[in-house]
């Protein structure tokens, strides 16, 4: 086979990874992608995530609807997280909690990288093996309009601890986010894998008055 290829967003400012994958012989093609950051194959796209990026992306929620429009676009999506874990910021139990969120609900594999030098070795080498099979880069994912029921998903996977299987669920049980909103503990825990915890975690997001923070 010839060289292997790989697109990469052009919003992409990581200049170490940028020139170790040429460096190492990899075609790159730059592009503003809609989702993900290095697409690999038809089917296999990469969000990177650097440790902090992860911690911040945890906490604004941004990574769960990041990662539904990954799984979208592609079969195979993949989220690198690179970095020392020692740099993160978070509870190890809340990245962990994300972690496993983020491959049960949304059905993304998580890989980790050490260092910028450590991406484009693993970048390269899954690029390569996914184009022995001539499956070439392609762009997926384009931007579309979501639908009243995707959004009632994504809102109330927003919430800490709600993916978007257990979304689903309250949306169905209720009916409506009006439904989800004006419910007790106990008839949020008439739904499946919702216990006392978690019904009182969504009770209170959903019902705590708004105060903003000086932060």
């Amino acid at each position: 086979m010839g060289d292997a290829s790989i697109i990469v967003d052009k919003r992409e400012r990581n200049l170490d990874i940028i020139e170790g994958l040429s460096g190492s012989g990899i075609i790159l093609r730059f592009a503003q992608l809609p989702v993900g950051d290095y697409v690999l194959s038809d089917r296999m796209c990469v969000e990177r995530k650097t440790v902090r990026d992860f911690d911040s992306s945890i906490t604004n929620s941004r990574i769960f609807d990041q990662l539904d429009r990954l799984g979208r676009a592609f079969t195979k999506p993949l989220l690198l997280i690179e970095g020392d874990e020692n740099e993160s910021m978070m509870n190890p139990n809340v990245t962990l909690g994300a972690i496993i969120s983020i491959y049960q609900d949304y059905n993304v594999q998580v890989i980790r990288s050490k260092s910028a030098a450590d991406t484009v070795s693993i970048l390269a080498r899954l690029a390569e093996r996914e184009q022995r099979e001539k499956r070439e880069p392609r762009i997926q994912g384009a931007k579309r309009a979501f639908t009243d029921a995707q959004w009632q998903v994504l809102i109330l996977s927003s919430i800490p601890g709600i993916g978007p299987k257990i979304a689903k669920s309250l949306i169905s049980h209720f009916r409506t986010i009006k439904g989800v909103v004006s419910a007790e503990p106990g008839e949020l825990m008439e739904v499946n894998k919702i216990g006392e915890k978690k019904a009182e975690k969504i009770y209170e997001v959903l019902n705590a008055e708004f105060i903003e923070s000086d932060g």
